[in-house]
């Protein structure tokens, strides 16, 4: 096993699992799993298996939930990710041409579904299923940043001011 976690990571998963009922670790898999990404930026297979031993359940029941939840990756990601909506009302004022142009930037394919990541590694790109602000499409998001009636010259400031 290649993964090896780092003492803080450690010390995190010991104090999330007691706030879960005792014989009850498992309904702290999303917690874990969310600490490892914190830490990593990814969740690799390595660590759900290390995970899964922590919290005695089999690795398959963790890469179950990170193969679910795509908030969950297992892969790298760039330094910055930006998520373009793709639901009905961001794709009517434009969501598909900004992911688009947004791709088209960073020299990426914007038929690709799922996430891609510049060849410099600065930014992962992805469509997200719903943002949550259907009145102010298209919306985009770079990291945890919310931006509502996003223009192409608007998503190219956003990309600029990533240092």
């Amino acid at each position: 096993m290649s993964f090896e976690p780092s003492k803080s990571l450690k010390a995190d998963v010991r104090e999330l699992v007691k706030h879960y009922p005792k014989g009850q670790k498992r309904s702290a898999s999303l917690m874990v799993l969310h600490a490892i990404q914190e830490e990593y930026g990814y969740v690799e297979r390595n660590a759900m298996v290390w995970a899964a031993g922590e919290l005695g359940l089999k690795p398959i029941n963790l890469f179950e939930l990170v193969t679910f939840y795509p908030m969950l990756r297992e892969e790298p990601t760039g330094r910055y990710i930006l998520k373009v909506c793709r639901t009905l009302s961001c794709a009517m004022t434009g969501g598909m041409e900004l992911h688009k142009h947004v791709c088209g930037k960073l020299e990426l394919d914007p038929n690709k579904y799922g996430l891609q990541t510049s060849s410099d590694g600065k930014f992962s790109v992805e469509f997200a299923e719903c943002l949550a602000s259907c009145g102010t499409g298209p919306v985009m998001m770079c990291d945890d940043d919310f931006y509502e009636a996003v223009s192409q010259d608007q998503a190219d400031s956003i990309m600029e001011g990533c240092k």
